[in-house]
């Protein structure tokens, strides 16, 4: 970008910042209202265990294709067209799961939808083109903080639409609130948000596979790459057993379940709108990426030794969001440094495919430690799992400081 589309991008960034965020809070409440209940989705078409992991996978299968396709295509015909393309699939996709016959069928469906959903590399190419990179860290976390507060909303509204005693029909309700939900922020998209990229002809993009030769050979983007993946993997594995896990120790129905996902929202949203970008600034994107994962390593481990299904479960489960919501977004602040204008979404988006391929596998490997070894031996994996995390973000930390000094 030239000298003076980039003063006018910030000039514009504020506006368009604060318009996306309250798109992306809608539809983010439309998933908070579906997520929470899955397990129990699933579980009323007389479902498995593992097959209502593979509901929560499918979704993650679906981002894995559709990240990397999204931010390659949004770099060449813009950001807007796409976000309103893919949030009308997800609208669309949330109303066929409210009417599918089977689990088989709900599958498909929720694969379609989470490629739909794959455009968070639209999102985040989105603030880098809108962001001087001082800014990054902090918009991304406020863009996390939108998707928190929807979070804090939706698993409440699910939890009190849902109908459970009235088997698979007792869903389609939440399940079209959602789609509806899809819907205003397709639509608030195409009447709200200014497109962030200059309309002028491009040349060919680079293939997937030579951006993922460049991110491998990148010594700052290859530690987050796997950083990512480490990070899904645990996380999506708790998130997936938890409402399992909380039935099997404390007899928790979606209501319980719900209410606790939303608390954990309503303490990470403001951190990271208001202290995330701050600490960044402060202490450096690596530092606060390292401690935050530190931290969450504590909490997860916590959690089934100390858990009491009252207050400290709730505790346990709002400080690692809200670690989570502190480390995080520096992950993608620093990605954005390290590479061209012309390349945000590709790169962004092969590094959300790789947090997607985590959150595919992430849900089958905790089901499986859940039901062949304990009820509370996902938590320790998870643990294991993010802990080498706090050196790749000292690795990327180290690699960026040796080329902004070179």
């Amino acid at each position: 970008m030239t000298a003076q589309a980039i003063n006018q991008a910030e000039r514009r960034s504020p506006a368009a910042m604060y318009t996306l965020l309250s798109v992306m809070f809608i539809n983010m409440m439309g998933f908070g209202i579906v997520v929470p209940l899955l397990p129990f989705y699933g579980a009323s078409f007389h479902a498995a265990p593992w097959q209502i992991a593979l509901i929560f996978s499918g979704y993650a299968m679906g981002s894995f294709w559709g990240e990397p396709f999204w931010g390659r295509l949004s770099d060449q015909v813009g950001r807007k067209p796409i976000l309103v393309w893919t949030l009308t699939a997800n609208c669309l996709c949330y109303l066929g799961m409210a009417f599918a016959p089977n689990i088989l069928i709900a599958f498909i469906i929720r694969f379609f939808g989470g490629m739909a959903a794959g455009n968070g590399s639209v999102i985040q190419g989105y603030i880098a083109d809108v962001s001087p990179p001082e800014e990054r860290a902090g918009r991304i976390s406020r863009l996390g903080a939108a998707y928190n507060i929807g979070f804090i909303v939706g698993p409440f509204v699910g939890g009190s639409l849902a109908k459970p005693s009235l088997g698979h029909i007792g869903f389609q309700i939440p399940l079209l609130a959602a789609s509806s939900l899809a819907a205003c922020a397709a639509l608030g998209v195409f009447l709200f948000v200014r497109e962030s990229r200059e309309r002028k002809p491009r040349g060919p993009q680079p293939s997937r596979w030579a951006m993922l030769g460049f991110a491998i050979r990148n010594p700052v983007i290859r530690p987050l790459i796997l950083l990512t993946f480490a990070v899904g993997f645990a996380f999506a594995g708790i998130e997936s057993v938890f409402p399992l896990w909380a039935h099997a120790r404390f007899h928790w129905q979606p209501r319980q379940v719900g209410f606790c996902f939303g608390i954990a929202g309503l303490v990470s949203s403001p951190t990271q709108f208001f202290l995330t970008g701050v600490l960044s600034k402060r202490f450096g994107e690596a530092r606060m990426l390292s401690i935050g994962m530190a931290l969450a390593v504590v909490s997860l481990f916590l959690q089934p030794v100390i858990g009491d299904g009252g207050l400290i479960t709730y505790a346990l489960m709002a400080a690692t969001a809200l670690f989570t919501s502190i480390a995080f977004p520096n992950a993608g602040a620093l990605i954005s440094r390290s590479i061209g204008a012309d390349h945000q979404g590709q790169v962004m988006g092969l590094n959300n495919a790789a947090g997607a391929f985590a959150r595919f596998a992430g849900p089958q490997g905790a089901a499986i430690a859940f039901s062949l070894i304990s009820l509370n031996a996902p938590y320790f994996m998870a643990a294991l799992i993010i802990a080498p995390a706090i050196y790749l973000a000292l690795a990327a930390g180290k690699a960026a400081g040796a080329r902004m000094q070179a």
